[in-house]
């Protein structure tokens, strides 16, 4: 049961609903006032894009980044904005629409792997956009809030996307004011802490992951002549996951500004995120070591019969 839940075990990261009513908790608590009208149309926005119910696009066909990563961000993104809100940081606090802002962007924060009718060339599966899906994600977002009324912020949360990947060095990014700096931040430290604390974090990056970047042509090892060789094996592939980490604290702490502190604040104390994550880490050690250590759980599925490609 706990393989789709949260970091605290308490709210279902494959049911939207559940997600949305922990943000909207949130929100209200924060925004005593606040009309949460727009996050209850991106929360019905968002299932039926990924389930293949948005006019133009296929269902989501990529095996990691699925609609549990896309909920269980948002999720991150909000008790990140919500510690912000609390601290004694918020001199200038994100306040109503920026809060709404961060949620409704990260929703839609992967909708760049989604395949479009019409894409050329056709592509057999999202993976396949992996180098590209920022910047396909910014053209659906802009295209998505000018649609419900959100023009006045299209421009900014397409910009948004962009702490999310590497299509852009952030020190590129030319943001209106610093609160909107401070929201990428927040979004792209929910994008490395939620998924690398969920408790199948490493059976996904094995069984889905290692999937995705094969299709996506990125994942070879060279030989000893330096041209490309055999692909690497997905146990292999597993064990190697200490250099993720390695990579992904750097881009925390530094590119990011070490806004993942603002999960402790949410919580009350402990950064359950940054707990979870480094349990995640110190079994993946052991496993290098133990060969009698294997990975057991079963990830949720969440694709829809037959989305995946062959």
């Amino acid at each position: 049961m706990g393989n789709e839940f949260d970091v605290l075990n308490a709210v279902k990261t494959t049911d939207a609903v559940s997600v949305r009513k922990e943000i909207e908790r949130i929100c209200m608590e924060l925004y005593p006032k606040a009309r949460t009208g727009p996050l209850i149309l991106a929360f019905r926005d968002v299932s039926a894009l990924y389930r293949g119910e948005f006019e133009g696009i296929h269902a989501c066909d990529t095996p990691y980044h699925d609609v549990q990563h896309a909920l269980d961000v948002t999720l991150a993104m909000a008790r990140l904005m919500d510690g912000y809100e609390r601290s004694r940081w918020s001199r200038e606090p994100l306040g109503e629409k920026n809060f709404i802002l961060g949620i409704v962007t990260a929703l839609f924060h992967d909708a760049g792997y989604l395949r479009r009718v019409g894409d050329q060339p056709a592509a057999v599966s999202g993976a396949k956009y992996t180098r590209v899906h920022i910047a396909r994600g910014a053209e659906f977002l802009r295209s998505y809030l000018r649609g419900i009324g959100l023009a006045a912020v299209a421009e900014i949360a397409a910009e948004l996307l962009h702490f999310t990947g590497h299509e852009k060095p952030l020190s590129w990014l030319r943001m209106p004011n610093p609160q909107y700096r401070l929201l990428g931040e927040m979004l792209g430290s929910a994008d490395i802490i939620a998924p690398m604390a969920d408790r199948c974090y490493l059976e996904k990056c094995r069984d889905r992951l290692y999937e995705e970047l094969v299709l996506a042509g990125l994942l070879r090892v060279p030989d000893d002549g330096g041209e490309a060789g055999e692909l690497e094996s997905a146990e292999a592939f597993s064990l190697r996951i200490q250099e993720t980490y390695i990579r992904a604290a750097r881009r925390l702490h530094h590119d990011l500004r070490r806004c993942y502190k603002y999960a402790a604040l949410h919580f009350r104390g402990e950064n359950v995120y940054i707990d979870r994550l480094t349990r995640n880490l110190r079994y993946a050690q052991a496993m290098a070591t133990d060969a009698d250590l294997q990975l057991r759980r079963r990830p949720p599925v969440t694709l829809l019969p037959g989305a995946r490609a062959n």
